[in-house]
């Protein structure tokens, strides 16, 4: 496999429940959609096969700690009275990577060329990550030592749903969480 490692200063993962229930953290790992976009930003010529990952085969993210913040949001609806129109606000508290690192592993040397020379983010487009100049060569065997977290798409006994596919109809999405190290919060 050829891996491209990107790093950049912090990163955000959205959860995909994303309620409002006061204290939701980022992910550790990357889902089959986002793993899908990260992919369509690199090779723009996939943007009309949606529901399938063709040049990515893994991944793995670490980083050094997660940074809390808050952030305030808006109900979508209107609170109507006699005298005015007002939204409800609520204060979220989510996790914020710093110093994230994503390994890609490719399949073909001309794949991991593309992507080494392009920026990604993870899913907010400030968490701007930047490739290594070097395209590392790597057997499957020495990437799984690799420290960090990768989820692993597909139903198995140890799957759970991780999210639904927004490249595909909303499918739900299932994976089970691989993770090297103990150097993680």
């Amino acid at each position: 496999m050829y891996i491209v490692i990107y790093k950049g200063k912090f990163g955000f993962i959205k959860p995909w429940t994303a309620v409002r229930d006061g204290e939701t953290f980022s992910q550790q790992f990357l889902t089959p959609s986002i793993i899908e976009g990260i992919e369509k930003k690199l090779f723009p010529e996939l943007l009309e096969r949606n529901g399938e990952i063709c040049k990515i085969v893994r991944h793995k993210l670490s980083y050094t700690a997660i940074d809390v913040q808050q952030e305030v949001t808006q109900a979508r609806g209107w609170k109507v009275s006699k005298t005015q129109m007002t939204r409800e606000r609520s204060i979220l508290k989510r996790g914020v990577m710093i110093d994230p690192v994503l390994y890609l592993a490719f399949k073909e040397e001309a794949d991991a060329e593309v992507a080494s020379r392009q920026h990604i983010c993870l899913c907010r487009n400030e968490d701007l990550m930047f490739p290594e100049a070097e395209i590392q060569q790597l057997a499957e065997e020495e990437f799984d030592n690799i420290d960090g977290f990768e989820l692993r798409f597909g139903k198995s006994p140890q799957s759970f749903l991780v999210g639904y596919n927004r490249f595909d109809g909303g499918k739900p999405m299932y994976g089970w969480i691989e993770y090297n190290g103990n150097n993680f919060m």
